[in-house]
């Protein structure tokens, strides 16, 4: 006999510094007594923030949440270039910062704002002939990732801190960044170092928003060990997607995996979350040409 399907929704986890996300994905697992519980996108150990997991059906989500916009605030510290672009890699040059002024850090800030092509850090989970480079570099290994295209929709200096490292001046900026999924901030943070000309890495990176979910919807693993629960199905979607309300017609010929006639959504290729009148999550569509057509069904026939 199968075991009852537990609750399906999405968790919002404030994830602690010093895990991995596959660590807050076993957590998760535990508290919700299934093993059907999946994340949209990865954080680094040393980040804290939004991580958002999936659990039961609502991992069929995730594939639609991975590629959304994300928000960051982080620490660069200008003078100090380091193997893995942040704080966890070993140091490979230190320069004097403290020539650096407001206006030059403001037009390197500026160049790296806006559709960028970016180099990521070669200490990275992209595979490089199915080899994660991570893995490649640790073994000691010479690795050059391709640059990708990504946007970053806002990257703005909120302070500035002089300090001194082993005698040598340094300077410590603290930015808030909006962009596109697979940017690396690290990446961002070494870019910014090596325009200017001393170097650069990340000492530190909090995620405060994916897509539709922010810190305001984030729970500790502390919380969450107390009281468990998950973002229903109906409101994670609602939370993270564009809406199309359905009639009673359209939502049994979706749930049934049948296309609707398209009724002035957002346009092709987005996904939208269609519900039936009494609420009911009924699926993922996505307009193509003249017709609605689903990506995911969620809802019974």
């Amino acid at each position: 006999m199968s075991r009852p399907e537990g609750p399906s929704g999405i968790v919002v986890v404030d994830k602690p510094a010093g895990w991995t996300s596959h660590d807050v994905v076993a957590r998760v697992r535990r508290l919700a007594g299934t093993r059907r519980v999946g994340h949209a996108g990865t954080l680094d150990p040393m980040a804290t923030g939004v991580l958002v997991l999936g659990v039961e059906r609502a991992t069929r989500l995730l594939t639609f949440l991975v590629g959304a916009d994300k928000s960051y605030t982080a620490t660069v510290r200008l003078g100090t270039a380091t193997v893995t672009d942040d704080a966890e890699g070993d140091v490979v040059s230190r320069a004097d910062a403290s020539g650096v002024t407001d206006d030059a850090l403001a037009a390197a800030v500026a160049r790296l704002t806006g559709p960028i092509e970016q180099v990521p850090s070669a200490v990275s989970a992209i595979k490089v002939d199915g080899r994660r480079s991570y893995a490649r570099v640790r073994a000691g290994e010479d690795v050059e990732l391709p640059p990708r295209a990504v946007t970053v929709h806002r990257f703005a200096v909120v302070a500035t801190r002089a300090l001194t490292v082993d005698g040598v001046p340094q300077v410590d900026v603290d930015v808030e960044v909006d962009c596109s999924s697979g940017t690396y901030v690290r990446a961002l943070a070494r870019d910014l170092g090596r325009d200017l000309g001393v170097g650069g890495h990340l000492t530190a990176l909090r995620r405060t928003r994916v897509g539709g979910y922010g810190l305001e919807t984030a729970r500790t693993l502390d919380d969450l060990e107390g009281s468990f629960s998950v973002l229903p199905l109906a409101e994670a979607a609602r939370a993270a997607f564009p809406v199309r309300e359905l009639d009673a017609e359209e939502a049994r010929r979706l749930a049934r995996g049948q296309r609707l006639t398209v009724a002035g959504g957002p346009g092709d290729g987005v996904p939208v979350a269609a519900f039936a009148p009494d609420g009911t999550l009924v699926a993922v569509v996505q307009d193509v040409g003249p017709t609605t057509r689903p990506l995911v069904v969620l809802a019974p026939a």
